[in-house]
């Protein structure tokens, strides 16, 4: 199994203090609120853990890219990932991901290529179309947002594969480019597609064979239809679903007890999930449909018992207490090393998934316990997951039988 952390990179402070009462963080929070010093130690030490995870061993750090929100302070991936490169020697650089429809793709194809170039190789390029808010900080449409990706897809992977191309698009044009670098990996590197849960992105990622990370760590329910339809989709496109092409997203912790992991780590997943994870943003799936940017069909895949899901409710997660998160928590990898070998074992057997995204560092973790995570995950856990492979897919093996 190979195990990936993956860092939202979340700016350094709690700001709970801003709300005044009110169930969202003020936005656009504006320059007033912002502090260069803790901006500064937040980079500074995220270059520090991924460092650590190089030293200890990890297979991968995942990057992503938000904008205008302390919720993450990776606007540009790409940057990170570069300095990463030059700061670490194993380790993969899983940009997860690139947003496609609000950036212009042939740059980012000319960036992806150095950074393979500077990482030796390193590089796992994820493409993803983004959440509502980075279109209203671009000003790009929603409606345009699927349309946009696969044409910034289509552009990307021709510049990385062939000797000169020239491209008339919708929203993008180019003649004879012939890309300088070319990535080290051929004939480009690995690329993986985050998927929320909307139909379209499924069969996108199915008909070009990428991996794929179902549901982002959201219900189990949920998670198994969009494998199910991803394995047919998969099929359908003349390819057959393996290990290799899941990963997981999960939240781990490694503690004496399942409840100092509480006490260490809870009040950060809270905070996480209270005034970070919407801030500027909607994520109910009947609103997106209302902007365009998801389809009225994009859940007809789904079960019945699992639509609730689908539905993204914020309330969902922005209510979640801490006597709530208690009752998750024993069913989470949250606690001493042998509950949470069990429990990420048991989530990637039941998905079929060989690869695992740690999330181990929600909202504003204090430097000190990211560190001692890190280094405790990797002296206690790691060396059993990294020895278990994971060799069949049960939801795709149903739903093909």
């Amino acid at each position: 199994m190979k195990v990936f952390v993956f860092d939202l990179l979340a700016y350094d402070a709690n700001l709970d203090h801003l709300k005044n009462g009110e169930p969202e963080l003020p936005y656009p929070l504006a320059k007033r609120y912002f502090d260069a010093d803790t901006a500064m130690r937040t980079y500074e030490e995220h270059l520090d853990a991924w460092e650590a995870l190089d030293r200890f061993g990890y297979d991968g750090v995942g990057f992503n890219e938000h904008h205008c929100s302390p919720y993450g302070l990776m606007n540009s991936p790409n940057l990170m990932a570069a300095a990463a490169a030059q700061r670490t020697k194993n380790l993969k650089l899983l940009i997860y991901g690139n947003l496609l429809p609000v950036h212009q793709p042939l740059r980012l194809a000319e960036e992806l290529a150095m950074i393979d170039c500077l990482s030796k190789g390193r590089l796992i390029s994820g493409f993803a179309r983004g959440i509502p808010r980075e279109y209203q900080v671009h000003n790009v449409p929603l409606a345009q947002s699927r349309a946009r990706f696969e044409e910034a897809y289509d552009i990307i992977t021709r510049a990385w594969t062939e000797e000169v191309f020239s491209y008339e698009g919708q929203f993008w044009s180019y003649k004879n480019v012939a890309l300088w670098p070319r990535p080290v990996q051929q004939p480009h590197p690995p690329i993986w597609i985050p998927v929320v849960g909307s139909q379209e992105s499924i069969e996108f990622a199915a008909k070009h064979n990428c991996p794929i990370t179902p549901g982002l760590g959201r219900a189990r329910g949920l998670r198994d239809d969009i494998i199910r339809y991803y394995a047919k989709c998969l099929s359908q496109a003349g390819h057959r679903i393996t290990p290799n092409h899941l990963s997981l997203g999960i939240t781990a912790y490694v503690a004496d007890s399942k409840a100092q992991a509480l006490r260490e780590y809870g009040p950060h997943i809270l905070y996480f999930n209270r005034t970070l994870f919407s801030h500027g943003n909607f994520t109910e799936t009947e609103t997106q449909r209302q902007t365009g940017y998801s389809s009225q069909a994009s859940t007809d895949y789904v079960r019945p018992e699992n639509l609730r899901a689908a539905a993204n409710l914020r309330s969902e997660f922005r209510n979640l207490t801490m006597e709530q998160l208690a009752e998750q928590a024993e069913h989470m990898p949250m606690g001493t090393a042998d509950e949470v070998i069990e429990r990420i074992i048991d989530a990637a057997e039941s998905a079929g998934a060989n690869t695992v995204q740690l999330a181990m560092n929600r909202g504003a973790l204090p430097h000190d316990l990211f560190m001692a995570q890190i280094e405790r995950f990797a002296r206690e856990v790691l060396p059993a997951l990294q020895a278990y492979d994971v060799k069949t897919v049960p939801a795709a093996e149903e739903a093909m039988a």
